[in-house]
């Protein structure tokens, strides 16, 4: 490839790691780590299985993007006022609730972390500061640097944490796949197991958020990503994102199965026993790198869900006819006013949902992670029609491959809400 070629290539690189950093959060420091602390890793197959069934719909964002130079949001409303409808439905239904968990549990790391002296509403405020610094003041590409820094030390920190375990002589019982089986199959381990795939690696919301990054970083660079530099970059992000699942799988399995200690539900305290238990595995020396590889995976979703949700915003306003798209003269500021307007609003009513809420907050994320979790065949099914669709360039469009991969993903969405709907109700 000559430096010509490469440029572009270059350029398009960063959306697709803003993707991973969006997943690289809960799901996969509090849900894949404990699938490995309790059962070995005998769920390690069907985390890979659901990532991969669920990636179609990731990749349509961007593969949209590229093609059409407009984002997902617009094309659900090319496909009429339900579809964008449906979308801002969900996405008003969960978003305080998602921007508030991701906080409160960043904030409750970094305390844990620094040892600081403050309440978690305290916390919570300071790394929203932190996220606004960054976004108001140093706008796309101070996210996009950012970004690509915290991923590379995220990857460095979480490879050596569990080559390290490996290291150590754990117990290599946690590493059959048979060890755990016999307590999946119990009622406590398929409600579980239906959490786990439920959100792993990502709700399929940020489909859409790919496509307004990936032309924020057309817009950054100047130079509109091809359709091929585009997939090439989702599929750098979500490989990443998928293997960074399995490398926090392994860590449960081989610091924490077969300890014979009760691990906290709460993510902070799970979060902290795993930095105790691995000091204690390897060593005082260790308790920082975990401890990093921790904190590095939240703050990566808390920034970048930050920034998703105001440009969500934003970009149905603009979509929905309630205010000019034209990027001209002065709305080009206006365009940027409501994106300042937007992440204030998000902040705070996170910040609000904190304060006044904490004491019933397993509710509220109980109801986010249901709509989220039900909504997900609904998106599936808008993002088929919007990347088939005849405003989509017919040289574009996925091929047959990937077509049978969506639409066997798509079932299993649904079979998948069908089950918990089964588990719920009886």
């Amino acid at each position: 490839m000559t430096r010509t070629e490469f440029k572009p290539l270059l350029a398009a690189i960063g959306p697709g790691l803003l993707m991973a950093g969006a997943a690289i959060g809960v799901s996969h420091l509090v849900q894949a780590t404990r699938a490995g602390a309790d059962y070995g890793i005998s769920l390690l197959g069907l985390v890979i299985i659901a990532c991969l069934l669920k990636y179609p719909f990731i990749e349509f964002g961007p593969r949209y993007a590229a093609a059409t130079g407009e984002s997902l949001i617009q094309g659900y409303k090319r496909l009429g006022d339900w579809a964008l409808g449906l979308f801002a439905l969900i996405t008003l239904a969960t978003m305080l609730i998602i921007q508030a968990s991701v906080t409160l549990v960043t904030a409750g790391l970094a305390g844990l972390v620094f040892g600081l002296d403050a309440t978690l509403t305290q916390l919570s405020f300071g790394v929203l500061v932190c996220c606004i610094a960054v976004l108001a003041v140093g706008r796309f590409a101070a996210l996009d640097g950012l970004m690509k820094v915290i991923i590379a030390a995220l990857a460095v920190s979480t490879t050596t944490a569990v080559v390290l375990a490996f290291g150590a002589a754990p117990d290599t019982s946690a590493l059959n796949p048979l060890t755990g089986l016999n307590q999946v199959w119990t009622a406590a381990g398929i409600a579980f197991v239906l959490a786990l795939l439920g959100w792993m690696p990502i709700p399929l919301d940020v489909a859409a958020w790919h496509s307004l990054w990936t032309l924020e970083r057309g817009r950054q660079t100047g130079v509109r990503p091809s359709v091929g530099h585009a997939l090439l970059d989702c599929r750098l992000g979500y490989l990443g994102a998928t293997l960074t699942a399995v490398i926090f799988l392994l860590l449960g399995a081989l610091v924490m199965h077969g300890s014979g200690q009760a691990f906290p539900e709460q993510a902070v305290a799970f979060s902290g026993q795993l930095v105790e238990m691995y000091a204690a595995s390897l060593g005082e020396w260790s308790r920082s790198l975990i401890a990093i590889a921790a904190l590095t995976a939240m703050f990566s979703t808390t920034l970048a869900v930050t920034d998703a949700y105001p440009r969500v915003i934003r970009a149905m306003i603009e979509v929905s006819g309630a205010a000019s798209e034209d990027r001209s003269g002065m709305d080009l500021d206006l365009h940027r006013g409501r994106y300042v307007a937007a992440l204030l609003l998000v902040t705070i009513g996170a910040l609000i949902i904190i304060l006044y809420f904490g004491q019933r907050f397993t509710l509220l994320i109980d109801f986010a992670t249901t709509v989220s979790f039900l909504a997900a065949p609904v998106l599936a099914w808008i993002n088929i029609r919007v990347i088939t669709a005849d405003f989509m360039p017919r040289e574009h469009r996925p091929g047959p491959g990937m077509m049978r991969l969506a639409w066997t993903g798509f079932w299993f969405l649904v079979i998948f809400c069908l089950i918990w709907l089964g588990w719920r109700i009886f």
